[in-house]
């Protein structure tokens, strides 16, 4: 089997390409470079550098021919979609649809895409959040990112392109960036291990949902055989405070310091947690590894390579 992976040179994208070429896939990996990095790519795969948005893609798409297409190519700021709407939209919407287009062309069995769980659902009516709950983006990422669920679902609706939606929590772990705004635990962690002060933007209370990157990795593997024209949250159904991670990175990483706080950013939503049943029953999958173990492994990971 063959696979192509946009965003791969990334965060999540070369944990999902080092778990294909552990199965014994044949993996493509598309990345600008813009947020990734070469040298996250795994032994194995094959790497071409090309920006989504290019009249470049679809000639790539159909020379590789690839059976399925793992989209995590994206610009995922919140602050700065909302500074800069169209410049997301162009990447996240434009991108997307181009890639679209392109697997139509060449004849991809599926496309296996990377939404946001907090992003597409707004402020939460009821948590943990269904699949069946309302969609009301806060942001203009939000918004990016649903509308190419929609491209896809119409598509699937006309038998032109296989899909899987998954609609992801905050993913932490090893290779995230501990820089800009995503990436908390790794922005906390570098942060304290140079005994640097991290700042909690808000109260301290506004919540997430915080899975472990090999989890994810899990169930993006398990959509490339099941879940076809289906949505699922990857969740734990566990909310996690802002402060709650603070003290879990401080104790890992021998932080004594007390937070400092600021104000909210605009486009953050207050709370959130994922209802993973339907990823239960439709995958076969469940989180494994618990906030305390990823936190201890992330902190580990970020001490090796200061």
């Amino acid at each position: 089997m063959k696979a192509l992976v946009t965003g791969g040179a990334g965060f999540i994208g070369s944990h999902i390409v080092e778990g294909l070429v552990g199965r014994g896939w044949r993996v493509v990996v598309v990345d600008n470079l813009s947020s990734g990095e070469r040298e996250n790519i795994p032994p194995g795969a094959e790497f071409r550098q090309l920006d989504i948005t290019t009249n470049q893609l679809i000639p790539l798409l159909k020379r590789e021919k690839s059976d399925v297409v793992f989209h995590l190519a994206a610009h995922t700021s919140v602050t700065n979609s909302m500074r800069n709407p169209v410049s997301d939209a162009q990447a996240n919407i434009i991108g997307g649809l181009n890639l679209i287009q392109g697997c139509m062309e060449c004849g991809t069995r599926k496309v296996i895409y990377a939404s946001s769980g907090g992003a597409v659902y707004g402020e939460s009516l009821s948590i943990p959040v269904d699949e069946g709950h309302s969609i009301n983006p806060y942001s203009a990422y939000g918004i990016s990112k649903y509308t190419v669920e929609s491209y896809l679902r119409m598509f699937s609706a006309q038998g032109e392109l296989g899909h899987t939606v998954l609609r992801l929590p905050n993913v932490y772990g090893p290779r995230q960036k501990p820089t800009g705004e995503a990436g908390v635990v790794a922005i906390f962690a570098y942060k304290m291990l140079r005994r640097e002060q991290p700042v909690i933007f808000g109260d301290g209370t506004k919540t997430r949902d915080y899975v472990y990157v090999s989890d994810i990795v899990q169930g993006a593997l398990a959509a490339a055989e099941r879940g076809d024209g289906a949505v699922y949250n990857l969740g734990t159904g566990r909310e996690t405070s802002d402060r709650e991670v603070f003290d879990a990175v401080a104790l890992a990483a021998g932080f004594k310091e007390p937070p400092v706080y600021e104000e909210v950013r605009p486009g953050e939503i207050y709370r959130t947690a994922l209802d993973a049943s339907r990823a239960r029953e439709g995958l076969g999958w469940e989180a494994t590894v618990t906030f305390e173990e990823g936190v201890a492994r992330t902190v580990e990971y970020l001490k090796n390579r200061l």
